[in-house]
C-alpha cells in the first residue's frame, strides 16, 4: 500500500532540530513518512536530521520553497539562474536525508503570499516562460537524475501561481521538458479549485504522478469537507499510483468574523485523535478501493 506521511509544518515552521522528538509521535500516529520544507542553509544539520528519521522508522520527502529571487521562469538572469542553482540545492538535501523525491512548485514566481498580484502577460512572454522553465528543469532534472532524485512540478491554484495552475498545463510542460527525472505532484487542495474532476485530472497524470498531497478542499482533516476520497482513491488505484500520500491539515478552530483563514498557526491542543484518524481514513481508503467492483 501507499505509504501515507505528514507534513511537518503541521507541528512547526521552521521545523528545527527542537522538533525532533515528533518523529516518533508521527510514526505512533500511523505515519510513515514525513514531508519537510526544504531547509534553508543552516537551519537542519542534514545528517543529523537523517539519523533522527532513522531513529524514527520514518522515511522522507521534501518541498522545495521558491521565491521571486530563485526563480526558474523569472525573465530576470540573475533570479533564473538561482533558480536552476537552486533545485540543484534541494536535490544535495534530498540526497544527504535519503529522499528520491523534491516536489512544489518548482517553476517559480509565486503570487499573494510573495507580495505580488497576478498581472497579464501577452503571448510572447508566455513561451518565453515556458522555455525558461523548460531550460532550466532539463539542467536541473540531469543534476537530479546523476544522484537518484526525481524533481515533481506541482501546479498551484491561481491565487498562488501564474505559471503552472492545472493538470493540463502541467503535462503541457513535462512533454516539452521530456525527462526521465521531472515528473509531477498533485495537491487536491489546489485542484478543488482549478480542476473539473479530481479523477479526471489524477488519470491524466497517470504514470507521471509520482506525489499526491491528499488535502481537503479547506485544507481540514480529511474527512471533513467535500472531497470525495472514493472517487480520488479509485482514480489512484486505476493509474497504479504507489507513490507517497502526504497530509497537510492545517487547523481550523476560530471561524470568527475577520480571522484570515489564509495563515499558518501553531497547534494549540493536542491533535493526536485527529491526526490518527487522518491516517486511518486515508489508509482505509486506499485499501477498501482494492476490493471495489
Amino acid at each position: 500500500m501507499n505509504p501515507v506521511g505528514l507534513i511537518s509544518m503541521q507541528y512547526a515552521r521552521p521545523f528545527t532540530a527542537e522538533h525532533f522528538s515528533l518523529f516518533a509521535k508521527m510514526r505512533d500516529h500511523g505515519y510513515d513518512f514525513v514531508e519537510l520544507l526544504v531547509p534553508e542553509v543552516g537551519e537542519l544539520d542534514i545528517a543529523e536530521t537523517r539519523r533522527a528519521l532513522d531513529d524514527a522508522g520514518l522515511g522522507v520527502v521534501l518541498a522545495a520553497r521558491v521565491n521571486l529571487q530563485r526563480n526558474l521562469s523569472s525573465a530576470e538572469a540573475e533570479a533564473h539562474r538561482s533558480g536552476i542553482d537552486y533545485l540543484k540545492y534541494t536535490v544535495d538535501c534530498a540526497a544527504g536525508l535519503g529522499a528520491t523525491i523534491v516536489g512544489g512548485p518548482l517553476t517559480g514566481n509565486p503570487l499573494v503570499f510573495a507580495g505580488r498580484p497576478p498581472q497579464p502577460v501577452d503571448e510572447a512572454e508566455r513561451l518565453a516562460r515556458k522555455d525558461r522553465c523548460v531550460r532550466g528543469l532539463k539542467e536541473a532534472g540531469d543534476y537530479a537524475a546523476n544522484a537518484g532524485v526525481l524533481l515533481a512540478v506541482e501546479p498551484l491554484n491561481r491565487f498562488e501561481s501564474d505559471v503552472l495552475c492545472t493538470t493540463q498545463q502541467a503535462m503541457e510542460l513535462l512533454d516539452a521538458v521530456d525527462h526521465p527525472a521531472v515528473k509531477l505532484m498533485l495537491d487536491t487542495f489546489h485542484m478543488h479549485m482549478e480542476e473539473s474532476s479530481l479523477s479526471e485530472a489524477i488519470r491524466l497524470g497517470g504514470d507521471r504522478l509520482v506525489h499526491f498531497q491528499a488535502n481537503e478542499n479547506h485544507r481540514g482533516f480529511p474527512g471533513t469537507g467535500q472531497t470525495d476520497w472514493v472517487e480520488v482513491c479509485r482514480a489512484l488505484h486505476d493509474v497504479g499510483y504507489k507513490g507517497p500520500i502526504s497530509l497537510e491539515p492545517f487547523r481550523r478552530t476560530d471561524d470568527r468574523f475577520g480571522v484570515p483563514f489564509a495563515q499558518w498557526r501553531a497547534p494549540h491542543e493536542d491533535e493526536s485523535d485527529r491526526l490518527a484518524a487522518s491516517s486511518a481514513f486515508i489508509k482505509s481508503h486506499l485499501l477498501l478501493t482494492e476490493y471495489r467492483r
